[in-house]
């Protein structure tokens, strides 16, 4: 089923997963994105930071990317820190660049964009955090 919740797939999602586009970074330290990233990074995930505000610049030692098609390797898992209105058009880019899970943080659950990945075939996790099911799950 490609709607991930439960607990062998999620463990074997993040297991399988080498590369994270972490979309909608900020270089706040008390921001979610941040937070989440730093502790995926400290997991041993090759990161791939994105948000166009802060294109060219670096936040927590990674090179930030104005949009996934920038990244020059492939994407294991999209990591999505947006609202959930620009969820469908980042899932549109995303398919493009291509990818294994999708994975919308707490907040930023579209349920459009989970219906349509969904009937496509693609692996979604929706509602849960990356950081607190890595920690848990690793």
């Amino acid at each position: 089923m490609p709607i991930l919740s439960r607990e062998e797939d999620l463990r074997k999602a993040l297991k399988d997963c080498r590369t994270i586009a972490v979309v909608g970074i900020s270089p706040v330290p008390y921001k979610p994105s941040y937070f989440v990233a730093e502790v995926l990074k400290e997991f041993g995930f090759k990161l791939y930071l994105v948000n166009p505000n802060y294109a060219g610049q670096e936040i927590l030692g990674e090179k930030v990317y104005a949009c996934l098609k920038d990244i020059p390797e492939e994407i294991d898992m999209i990591d999505v820190f947006r609202r959930p209105s620009a969820v469908p058009a980042l899932c549109l880019e995303a398919k493009e660049k291509g990818f294994k899970v999708f994975w919308m943080q707490p907040g930023t659950e579209s349920p459009e964009a989970i219906r349509q990945l969904d009937k496509e075939g693609y692996n979604v996790v929706a509602g849960r955090c990356a950081k607190v099911e890595s920690t848990r799950l690793l």
